[in-house]
Parts: structure tokens; sequence; C-alpha cells
């Protein structure tokens, strides 16, 4: 076993404990993804937050994408022609909204998938992240690599697939946490881009957090993470085009409007 993998494994293996409650930040106290570390165990079925059917693609070109007033819009790289927004509905709430859009030179932004329903952290969301406050980070973030569990689903992005993303306990609401990462799209918070989801380099120091995904929904909140159904991550995966340099847009609603 390589020093790197035996690195990574350390890594897993001291966030167990944090891991066995949630996702993210997660569980009946703190669990997985968002502070994602990723802990060895069985894999079941990540269940898929309960919603409505995705509404039809827009078709309707716009010059800034609905819902992002001119402060965050300006946050949006000069260069990022595909954006994934994910709304919450409020600064303390764990439940969001999340849509694809991408920008063409000649018709503007338009919605490409969704609107879809999503958890985030259990407290809601904040805009100074620290370790274990169960709080997802607000902002524009990256959107570089991806990872899990299981094979590629067919993805554009660097995918690393390991057994150390395998998860097993239980969330905040008691529920199975087995199969949320089968499928991961990193979030560039506080972490090197061009890397496995699972590096543990934190930039901006320890207690800044880290570990922020896009992940299996496994049905409730996570620790600081984002989570989409299951084909609706594998259909993300598909979708995020790197020569587009994506980003995530993420935050209550009344942030990312302003």
């Amino acid at each position: 076993m390589s020093s790197r993998i035996r690195t990574l494994s350390a890594v897993v293996l001291l966030c167990a404990g944090a891991l066995l409650t949630g996702c993210g930040d997660t569980g009946s106290g703190p669990a997985p993804g968002a502070d994602a570390k990723a802990v060895t165990g069985a894999r079941g079925e990540g269940r898929p937050a309960a919603a409505p059917a995705a509404a039809a693609p827009q078709t309707l070109a716009v010059a800034r994408i609905p819902g992002i007033g001119p402060r965050t819009h300006a946050r949006i790289p000069a260069d990022a022609r595909q954006v994934f927004v994910v709304t919450g509905q409020g600064a303390d709430a764990a439940e969001s909204s999340a849509a694809l859009y991408r920008h063409d030179a000649e018709k503007g932004w338009q919605r490409t998938a969704g609107p879809w329903p999503a958890h985030n952290a259990l407290r809601g969301w904040t805009d100074e992240h620290r370790q274990g406050d169960l709080r997802s980070p607000i902002g524009v973030f990256g959107l570089t690599d991806a990872g899990g569990l299981l094979p590629d689903p067919g993805t554009e992005l660097p995918y690393d697939r390991q057994s150390l993303f395998s998860i097993s306990g239980r969330g905040f609401e008691g529920e199975p946490l087995e199969g949320s990462f089968d499928h991961v799209v990193a979030v560039n918070y506080n972490r090197e881009a061009g890397t496995t989801p699972l590096d543990p380099t934190r930039p901006l120091g320890d207690d800044r957090g880290g570990g922020i995904w896009i992940h299996v929904d496994h049905g409730g909140p996570t620790q600081g993470c984002v989570s989409l159904g299951r084909d609706r991550m594998r259909e993300l995966l598909r979708a995020l085009d790197p020569d587009l340099h994506p980003v995530v847009v993420m935050g209550p609603a009344g942030t990312l409007a302003r």
C-alpha cells in the first residue's frame, strides 16, 4: 500500500465517529460528507429525497440566472459557462432546490436540468463555515473532481473510484447512510482542485472544515454537503463539462438574490 493511500486511510478512520451520525457534516449527531470524510462500511442504497416531478428545461434566454442577484452573479467567474444553483429554503433550513444552467453567447443563460429537491446541512447555511458547525458554506465554488464507491456513470470530470467512499451508520433522522457516497462531486471549498474528493488537504486550515461534496441523498439533512436523489446525481455527473468550467452557486434564497 502506498504512503498516500495509508495517509488517506488514516484520515478516513479518524473521522469515522463523526460520519456515523449524519452526512456532509450529518447524523443523529454529526456524520458524513461536509466535513465529508468517507468511512468504510457496508454499502446500501441511498434514499433520494421525495420530490415532485422535475420541471421541463427552461428555454427562454435570460441575461441573469433566475434567483441570482447582481452581487452573487458578479462572483461567478467570467469563464464559467455551466452553473449549478443550490437554493436553500431559508438561512436555517435543511431543504433546498437545485438546477443546472448553461450559458450560450447568443442565447444567454438557459436551465438545462432541474429544479430538483435537495438537502443541505442540518442547521442551514453560513458565510464562514467551521468544522462541525452543521451548516453548509455559502458561496461560488468550482466543480472539478468526482468519485465514488460505484463505477463512473459517464462523467467527463476526473473520477476516482475506490472503497474508501463506503459509509455506514445513520443520519440525523435515523435514516441509513449506506450508499450516500456511491457518487460524489467535490465542492471546491477549502480543498485543492484537481485531486480526489478524498484528499485531506485544507488550504484554509482544518478549523474551516472541508470535505464538502454533492452526493447521493440519504433522506435527511447533511453535516454540510448538498445531496440529490440517486438518479439526479447521475444526471448531474453526466451533464458537468470541464470545458465549460462548471461552478456551484449555493446558499439560502435571500442571500443568493442579493
